[in-house]
């Protein structure tokens, strides 16, 4: 535990025991380490909930150059997807389910732009704002399996060969069916998705309807995004590189998954 004052971000001695040989790239005893790996840790959980410029980090962290380093070099080791798959798979074991889902849900949502991130931004012409993409692909638990962000122009058919491709990395067997909402209709979708052995289901609004709907297998999506809105860094796309948006999200559920594997196992207070 830090000598300092807590933060509610800091991440718990049995969230620490799990994700600690994950995020370990170099020895302990390695001699440019100088700043503890879980604080340098501490600091990345700190700037993506709260969604402080880096070079706001309070002085009783690590210095902001140090963490920021160190993320960009866990983002390049695709640390955190691996903190997320492994996370989920052992859930979905705890929740009596295949270890490996046969299903998933594809949706999108629009992050807007900011100064940091406006040269590769485009105009989402239905939400009527520019800014970036972020396209997901989520087991039926609506936990995270693939992630890419595009110009907010792009379409959501137009990420299905992006996510499928990613899926079957991180998952290591066919997923069969996702469904989808109406934006994923037509030929190229439905190709894109054949070719990876996988089939489009779209679920669509009935056709007499007042006001909000909830629609079936595809709330669970939109939960998802309800679940990393609360991590304010990822309220608008504040980055330069895309890779960086779309790890960060990868961050922001590998906390909530080692919270929630923590609590399925009866650790911690």
């Amino acid at each position: 535990m830090p000598t300092r004052a807590v933060y509610p971000s800091d991440v718990s001695d049995e969230e620490w025991a799990f994700v600690a040989p994950y995020l370990s790239l170099l020895p302990p005893t390695a001699p440019q380490r100088t700043h503890p790996l879980r604080e340098v840790f501490n600091g990345l959980r700190w700037v993506v909930r709260t969604g402080s410029p880096w070079r706001y980090l309070p002085h009783d962290l690590p210095p902001w150059a140090a963490v920021y380093q160190q993320t960009q070099r866990w983002l390049r080791a695709g640390v955190f997807e691996a903190v997320v798959d492994d996370l989920r798979a052992l859930l979905r074991e705890l929740g009596g389910r295949r270890r490996v889902p046969t299903a998933m849900v594809l949706d999108a949502r629009t992050l807007r732009s900011t100064p940091e991130s406006g040269a590769r931004a485009g105009h989402d012409a239905f939400k009527k704002t520019r800014g970036a993409k972020v396209h997901a692909a989520v087991d039926t638990l609506g936990h995270l399996l693939a992630l890419a962000v595009t110009p907010a122009s792009a379409q959501e058919r137009d990420a299905v060969g992006a996510l499928a491709t990613q899926v079957a990395a991180h998952v290591g067997e066919p997923v069969h069916v996702a469904f989808v909402d109406e934006g994923y209709r037509g030929p190229q979708a439905a190709d894109a998705a054949r070719a990876h052995g996988l089939r489009l289901d779209v679920v669509k609004l009935p056709a007499a309807r007042h006001g909000f709907v909830l629609l079936p297998r595809r709330w669970v999506v939109e939960r998802t995004f309800a679940w990393l809105s609360r991590f304010r860094r990822l309220a608008k796309d504040y980055e330069r590189l895309p890779e960086t948006l779309a790890g960060l999200h990868f961050v922001a559920f590998a906390c909530l998954l080692l919270t929630r594997t923590a609590t399925a196992l009866g650790l911690g207070p």
